[in-house]
């Protein structure tokens, strides 16, 4: 089709157990074949892309692989009649980064089924502040709002707080007029995190119980988790009576001990969150409302820009817990057009 280079982050698979990251040129014939090939201006960093960049076989098992779950740019050429040359656009979840080459180069080609239309009232580079973080995010509180967890109905608590989903659920939440609660173990965070719209904020230790009760003290109406494991045990077990937690993360276990009790005897609701394969009518839906009434004013407090040479640094520190708020990946090479 055409002998176009474009920049990529690519992993390369050394042996069985290393893995190497390098900034290579590629050709786009080497895509795989979809309806829709996009000129990526943005993506963004997430916990599963670094994962994907150590070689983990639970994210991606096709080397070489470029990362990248979220991507956001411009159709250059479409098989689809959805979609035009010059549409602006966003992917993410699917397959999208983990076996099929994704945003962390300045092209991908994807199925139609796959791209979402850039809603008006959100640029490009806001839709990749927030990405699949705040699309999680999102979810979330779409949730929450299903399950008639209004604003007056108590405190919402926030897991993960200084992390992607949690920094924009925080800001979200703030926005509608929810009391947030934020649980962190960053004491040196807590002025970024009241900025975000946090009321109070709790160590990891105030929501991870070992006393093995199955029901505790009643504190929260609706619950935003991205660590799972001990902690969102703990969560079900203090949440209100019809209250509802969402769950979205398992950096604390994959395991949930818990009990029944909760469910039965206080009506508590535990839903869980997948971003990856949510349906595209309600892609649309949440992605028109965070160009809209959910909105934060503040979306460049939450977020460090890179490009893909730093791109290298970030994998690291996101698996160290030292990454706050979002990391962009700036692709928007001004200088130079797609013509295919």
């Amino acid at each position: 089709m055409t002998k176009e280079t474009f920049k990529a982050f690519l992993v390369s698979q050394i042996d069985n157990k290393n893995y190497q990251t390098n900034i290579v040129e590629k050709v786009v014939d080497d895509l795989p074949q979809g309806d829709v090939l996009i000129r990526v201006e943005y993506s963004s960093l997430n916990y599963k892309d670094a994962l994907s960049a150590k070689g983990n076989p639970g994210v991606t098992k096709k080397f070489p692989h470029v990362p990248g779950i979220d991507a956001a740019g411009r159709v250059v050429i479409s098989k689809s009649a959805q979609f035009q040359a010059n549409d602006s656009v966003i992917v993410t979840g699917f397959d999208l980064g983990m076996d099929t080459w994704g945003g962390f180069a300045e092209y991908i080609r994807v199925p139609a089924e796959w791209v979402v239309s850039l809603p008006d009232g959100m640029s490009l580079r806001e839709s990749m502040i927030f990405g699949t973080a705040g699309f999680t995010a999102a979810l979330c509180i779409d949730a929450l709002q299903q399950n008639n967890i209004t604003p007056d109905r108590g405190e919402v608590l926030v897991t993960g707080a200084t992390g992607g989903v949690g920094s924009i659920a925080i800001s979200i939440l703030a926005k509608l007029g929810y009391a947030v609660v934020a649980v962190t173990g960053k004491e040196s965070q807590y002025d970024y995190l009241k900025f975000l719209g946090a009321s109070s904020i709790i160590s990891r230790e105030e929501v991870n119980d070992n006393s093995g009760k199955p029901l505790l003290k009643e504190r929260w109406a609706g619950v935003v988790d991205t660590v799972g494991g001990n902690t969102l045990a703990t969560l079900i077990e203090t949440t209100k009576h019809s209250g509802c937690v969402t769950a979205c993360g398992l950096v604390g276990g994959a395991e949930l001990i818990t009990t029944v009790y909760p469910f039965i005897l206080r009506g508590v609701r535990l839903i869980g969150i997948d971003s990856v394969q949510c349906p595209i009518a309600t892609r649309s839906t949440l992605w028109k409302k965070l160009a809209s009434d959910w909105k934060p004013s503040h979306l460049e407090r939450v977020v460090t820009t890179v490009n893909l040479e730093e791109l290298r640094e970030k994998v690291n520190a996101i698996l160290q817990g030292k990454i706050v708020g979002r990391v962009l990946v700036d692709l928007s090479r001004k200088d130079r057009l797609a013509k295919l």
